[in-house]
């Protein structure tokens, strides 16, 4: 494109720019009113009464000059002529052009963009979630419904998008606060609470539901139920197009649909080598909450009248600025700093004599001046004393043999602890049977998790290891009934729950029930079919 074909434009940077502004703003919101052609008086009356110019001539120029700039056409107004006399009046109606029109629609994109701060969606965490099951629904279906499958994608595709966008504004956003860029510190304390409640809030519906959606998805993608339901998509968005394009706009329908699929698992699933958006998200709002509490302990440092080092290095400058002289300057920089000469070449008498006898001028080469005497000493070791045999350097090889092994049993023993608590789905607290020291302080911390997000009337709930390696489902039962569960040091009771354990690091496919684990009777399995 040349530089003529973005004259639509050229009206921001006029000196009268705010004039064109509105005057646009008014043909677009007589367009929304379905009105096509405004007249001059037309355009001054739509103007705010506040900034609205003194006479109508000077909105004419304005309609004139952004006629000039391609903005508007303007057309001969013969509906008003009465007389011959107004035949051959200047009289002209406007309307927008399609340049026009499509400038104003990049400066709305612009300011909506640059105003919006963003916002952590946890409610599009469970929408997302909801279309999901739906499609897995809409899959299990003999012949699926077009209409059903294109509005579910839809919705999935509108929610996940709104989710990332505003992620990653929100972040943005967060991270100019961190910086103290575009907040004041009596804001930034009033509102980091409510901001560090925000974040924590989400991050912990993003571990919950995140790896609920990663399950999801892997469900759907192992199934191999994802292909057609994208094809059925894009058939019902391409089923407008004209006949000899329709093969064409079914195969680019379906290729979009695909690349924003493979957007959304990859937000969610991490693959080898990559860590999921997701993932990424949650730790970046980790670490920006230390970040927000030393950004507080900085201010309440200064509000304390303690000095930071760029006060100190501002005050450093302002002493070099009123030094009388450089050697005044040196002698503060060699106190500032602490670089001083070498000291290891010391000057004896002899050197002092020989020097007051016949001086060497500070302008002489080096090359030309004559060479200072080092002891032969200072020059292999650096130090004049005679130092000792240095020591060995320690073999730490097994040390590192032995820490290698350590940790080995600690991963094996941690995979076995995890192998005895996995369910293979869901079953009674009470049958979960006699667990060793390690398998029951991971039962605790999976179901400390659990409890953690349990609200008043919930009756099921899930949570995910802080690893993200283990998936914890615990729903209440209605019987009364009390579960133990026994350890080498005792016996851990409380009121009985179906419970069931998912391993993560385990494909779907791969999960089986361990023969460690708990089988249920026969006579529990309508109980806890009536549970579920």
């Amino acid at each position: 494109m040349t530089s003529s074909d973005y004259t639509p434009f050229a009206h921001l940077t006029t000196p009268n720019a705010p004039l064109y502004r509105q005057v646009m703003r008014a043909f677009l919101a007589a367009k929304e009113r379905f009105a096509v052609h405004l007249r001059p008086e037309d355009v001054y009356a739509a103007l705010d009464a506040g900034s609205r110019p003194a006479d109508l001539e000077a909105v004419t120029q304005a309609l004139d000059k952004l006629v000039e700039w391609g903005n508007l056409r303007a057309d001969p107004d013969h509906a008003r002529v009465t007389a011959v006399e107004d035949f051959y009046r200047r009289r002209f109606i406007y309307q927008l052009t399609r340049a026009g029109e499509a400038a104003e629609a990049a400066l709305g994109t612009y300011d909506e963009v640059l105003g919006r701060r963003g916002e952590l969606q946890a409610v599009a965490l469970h929408d997302i979630v909801t279309q999901l099951r739906a499609l897995l629904v809409i899959a299990a279906e003999d012949e699926p419904d077009p209409a059903k499958t294109y509005v579910a994608l839809s919705v999935l595709t509108a929610r996940f998008t709104d989710l990332a966008d505003n992620a990653r504004a929100f972040m943005g956003s967060l991270q100019r606060t961190i910086d103290l860029h575009d907040t004041e510190v009596e804001a930034f304390l009033a509102y980091k609470d409510r901001l560090i409640q925000y974040l924590e809030r989400f991050i912990q519906d993003l571990i919950t539901l995140g790896g609920r959606i990663a399950l999801l998805i892997g469900e759907l993608e192992e199934q191999e139920r994802v292909g057609p339901l994208l094809r059925l998509a894009a058939a019902r968005e391409a089923a407008d197009a004209a006949p000899e394009d329709a093969g064409r706009a079914e195969a680019v329908a379906y290729e979009r649909w695909a690349a924003r699929w493979s957007g959304l698992a990859e937000w969610f699933v991490s693959g080898e080598g990559r860590d999921s958006q997701a993932r990424l998200l949650r730790g970046r709002a980790l670490g920006s909450i230390p970040q927000l509490l030393a950004v507080v302990r900085q201010l309440n440092e200064r509000r304390a009248g303690r000095s930071d080092r760029s006060a100190d290095f501002r005050t450093l400058a302002r002493w070099f600025a009123q030094a009388p002289d450089d050697e005044v300057r040196h002698r503060l920089w060699r106190v500032a700093f602490g670089l001083h000469s070498s000291r290891h070449l010391t000057v004896d008498a002899d050197t002092l004599t020989e020097r007051a006898a016949s001086p060497e001028p500070a302008s002489t080469p080096w090359s030309e001046a004559r060479p200072l005497r080092i002891s032969p000493q200072l020059r292999r070791t650096g130090s004049y004393e005679r130092r000792g045999r240095p020591r060995r350097v320690a073999d730490r090889g097994e040390a590192k043999r032995r820490l290698a092994e350590i940790a080995a049993r600690q991963t094996e023993e941690t995979r076995r602890a995890r192998d005895r608590l996995v369910t293979g789905g869901p079953v009674r607290l009470s049958r979960l049977g006699e667990l060793d020291p390690l398998a029951f302080q991971l039962f605790l911390r999976l179901l400390g998790d659990a409890l953690a997000s349990w609200r008043p009337g919930t009756t099921t709930t899930a949570a995910t290891s802080g690893d993200g390696s283990m998936e914890i489902r615990l729903t209440v039962l209605d019987d009364g009934s009390t579960a133990e569960v026994h350890t080498c040091e005792g016996v851990f009771s409380g009121p009985d729950h179906l419970i069931d354990i998912v391993d993560l690091t385990v494909g779907p496919g791969d999960r089986t029930v361990p023969a460690s684990a708990p089988v249920p009777r026969r006579d529990t399995a309508p109980r806890l079919a009536e549970d579920r």
